[in-house]
């Protein structure tokens, strides 16, 4: 949204049409409630646009030189204003003017003569969606970023969680989850060891083998990730906390922290607890060699039934093409973690 949005102040409307009369009746109808600007050709509505990042942009489809929908498709190509939503207010009303607006890139279709309330709401419906927007694309760059800080308290990188949270995603879909749930679930995966940022380091970082009371105070990161996420009814939160607590259970019931047993487990927190460990032992650490691929499938072989649900170890052995492209893709880098950005679908 606009900088003045952000701020706290009025939403900014860019309003282009080449009849000054048009403009006039638009200006009487929004200008108690927003902060205008106007343009009568394509060319300026371009300049406008990015200059001035309006939240929402009135367009006329009939302008001389650049149309309505050049304009349009124009932004929609255009780096910084492909995001800012166009209603077109257009004299056109047959179904194939709306059909080729909705085409170009456009959220609404006003015909004129236009009617002042219909505007109003339409403009207000919109910004709304638009800020509705924004707050979930924020809230999922704070779950990432919380995901990513558990990886500077550990010998991981950045790459295994984005690598481990694709291979969830993969795993899901095959499962039987929505295209929804299954992106929810690329988004929650890196958060699986968030609780980590609450173990000590002297544990954490610790080069020779546990002792037993280190090893409890270890596994207590499940717990504490759960308590950072909090409960949630549904959505990425939800789905992270469940992954959270479950994927260190096991499906003989010999997991932790609560023994849970088969389909006791949360599914999300069994896809991941094969993705996690699959890429864990692919992949190279300071304390150990990366194994060969075939070596880790032999070993979810070996343990399906016992620590890992057999039919999801099928799953994962029947889209094995789709889990080495993306191994491919990322590839381990000797780095800081990486950046939150990156771990968008």
């Amino acid at each position: 949204m606009s900088p003045n949005t952000r701020s706290g102040g009025q939403a900014t409307l860019l309003l282009v049409d080449d009849e000054p009369v048009n403009l006039q009746v638009l200006r009487h109808t929004l200008q108690d409630q927003y902060r205008l600007l106007f343009a009568r050709d394509g060319v300026r509505a371009l300049e406008l646009a990015a200059s001035e990042q309006p939240d929402m942009v009135l367009l006329d489809v009939m302008m001389p030189g650049m149309t309505g929908h050049e304009v349009c498709r124009a932004m929609r190509a255009t780096p910084g204003i492909a995001h800012i939503p166009v209603i077109f207010v257009t004299a056109l009303a047959d179904n194939r003017s709306e059909a080729a607006g909705f085409e170009a890139g456009g959220v609404d279709y006003i015909t004129k003569p236009i009617s002042p309330p219909i505007v109003r709401a339409r403009v207000r419906t919109h910004l709304s969606l638009v800020r509705v927007e924004e707050l979930l694309h924020t809230r999922l760059q704070i779950v990432q970023r919380l995901g990513l800080a558990a990886e500077y308290k550990d010998n991981e990188t950045g790459m295994h969680v984005l690598r481990m949270s694709h291979y969830s995603q993969i795993l899901a879909l095959a499962a039987g989850y929505s295209e929804r749930e299954a992106e929810d679930l690329l988004h929650a995966a890196p958060m699986h060891d968030i609780g980590k940022i609450g173990i000590p380091d002297a544990i954490l970082r610790k080069n020779g083998k546990l002792d037993p009371h280190e090893w409890d105070v270890m596994r207590s990161h499940v717990e504490i990730g759960a308590r950072i996420i909090g409960e949630h009814q549904h959505g990425v939160l939800h789905t992270a906390q469940q992954v959270t607590l479950t994927h260190h259970e096991k499906w003989d019931g010999s997991g932790y922290p609560n023994g849970l047993k088969g389909e006791e487990i949360p599914l999300a927190g069994r896809i991941v607890a094969i993705a996690d460990v699959f890429d864990a032992l692919t992949s190279e650490r300071p304390y150990k060699n990366a194994w060969p691929v075939e070596k880790a499938l032999d070993l979810l072989r070996e343990q399906a039934g016992q620590h890992f649900d057999p039919t999801l170890v099928e799953l994962f052995l029947a889209n094995l093409p789709a889990i080495l492209a993306v191994r491919e893709r990322f590839p381990e880098e000797k780095a800081a973690p990486l950046p939150a950005e990156a771990m968008a679908g």
